[in-house]
């Protein structure tokens, strides 16, 4: 049980750095730093959109209007430590 715990961690470790990489790319991209008609970038982007917009969708839909701010990654990121954390300190203890 302890294995399927740490690997339920290693996911949900990999999403946040999916989620920082989602939002940075998303900043290249409104910059103008990269070109999505590369091909390579625009498949990045689409799997980085697909894989996040799922649970920020939800998140963006529930926060006012911040004017142009988009703050869905950062509380989707303390939602998942925060889940990190009752796993690590009350779930993992308690399982043998």
């Amino acid at each position: 049980m302890r294995a399927v715990l740490d690997i339920i961690l290693i996911v949900l470790d990999l999403y946040i750095w999916l989620l920082i990489a989602s939002a940075i790319l998303s900043w290249l991209i409104a910059f103008n730093v990269v070109n999505t008609r590369n091909q390579f970038v625009a498949s990045v982007a689409e799997f980085l959109y697909r894989i996040t917009e799922p649970l920020l969708a939800p998140i963006r839909s529930f926060m006012p209007n911040l004017g142009g701010l988009d703050i869905s990654p950062i509380i989707l990121i303390l939602i998942i430590m925060f889940i990190q954390r009752v796993i690590t300190y009350y779930i993992y203890p308690s399982v043998f």
